[in-house]
């Protein structure tokens, strides 16, 4: 009896240390905990408390009863099996999956190269000309790159369709054509967000040890050569993270260019999850299966990125 008091006053003696311990690391670091609350408040307040309405997916959601008030589905799973169901689920894949892919397998590469080739470059005026120039599309919406892509492709009034017809071709419709449809969305993506991307290389490039550049150059390695073997080296972590986040959201392929550049004509080359659910979910009113279907993707989601940094920790790499 007495061993186990003791054992119980050690526990909470123990505890009471690891709370005190706790507060003085805090305190000690509190400039930087001060300068991490907006983030940590940011994710706490739109990204972890609205997780409370997963509970829809499972609900015969009612606008005006609530979230609590309206009634369990019966079964559960019916909003779910509404979606897999659908004549549309396999297409729907397809075309989510599809594109994003795309994007990431032609998207990682160029940013790369880009930072690459600005790290590289020794006039500084120019430099700073190139990246200034090649982030800025980062900034407009997909409305304005619709509108510049309208005035470049249009089958009637494009540029490109106006060289095409004075060289003796015919027009092709560029943004109405199933075959057209996905490289232009791939291709826009990555003018979009290259230079954007670039940043986050460069930073990784600067942070590179420069003796290293130094040793390859004693070793006679001339620029290419360092490239190969100082540069790209040193960017496979960051790589590696930037492709095991954009695995999270490979169900995610881009709602609001698709929905500003899709039509009709392209649907089933175009049509991804979000925008089906967007026509026949929230168009409708039908929060309980937009609901499901946004679970549907986040669990998807979750096993890739967990698929991903496991297969990355074998290499070395890895988020955790």
């Amino acid at each position: 009896m007495q061993e186990d008091l003791a054992v119980q006053r050690s526990k909470v003696v123990h505890r009471k240390f690891v709370r005190s311990k706790f507060v003085l690391k805090i305190w000690k670091y509190r400039a930087l905990y001060a300068m991490l609350s907006p983030g940590i408040l940011y994710y706490l307040i739109f990204k972890y408390l609205p997780m409370f309405g997963i509970i829809v997916a499972f609900k015969e959601y009612n606008i005006t009863k609530g979230i609590l008030s309206s009634p369990w589905a019966d079964p559960w799973y019916k909003y779910f099996e509404v979606f897999v169901s659908s004549p549309y689920f396999s297409q729907l894949l397809t075309n989510t999956l599809l594109i994003s892919l795309y994007k990431l397998i032609f998207g990682m590469i160029p940013p790369i190269i880009l930072a690459i080739l600005l790290n590289e470059c020794r006039v500084s005026w120019f430099k700073r000309f190139i990246q200034t120039l090649s982030y800025m599309p980062h900034f407009l919406s997909w409305v304005i790159i619709y509108g510049i892509l309208i005035a470049l492709l249009s089958q009637d009034s494009g540029l490109f369709n106006r060289w095409i017809v004075e060289a003796g071709g015919k027009a092709i419709p560029f943004l109405t054509s199933e075959s057209w449809f996905r490289s232009i969305l791939v291709s826009s993506d990555i003018w979009q967000n290259m230079g954007w991307g670039a940043i986050i290389y460069l930073a990784a490039i600067a942070g590179i040890d420069p003796s290293l550049y130094e040793a390859a150059t004693m070793d006679g390695c001339k620029r290419i050569r360092l490239i190969w073997h100082v540069t790209l080296p040193n960017l496979r972590s960051i790589i590696t993270i930037l492709l095991i986040l954009r695995l999270g959201s490979i169900m995610d392929a881009g709602f609001e260019q698709i929905y500003v550049l899709y039509n009709s004509y392209v649907y089933s080359v175009g049509d991804i999850i979000d925008t089906w659910v967007f026509r026949t979910g929230l168009e409708q009113l039908n929060f309980s299966l937009a609901a499901s279907v946004g679970l549907f993707k986040s669990i998807i989601g979750c096993i890739l990125v967990l698929l991903s940094n496991r297969i990355a920790k074998r290499w070395g790499e890895g988020i955790w």
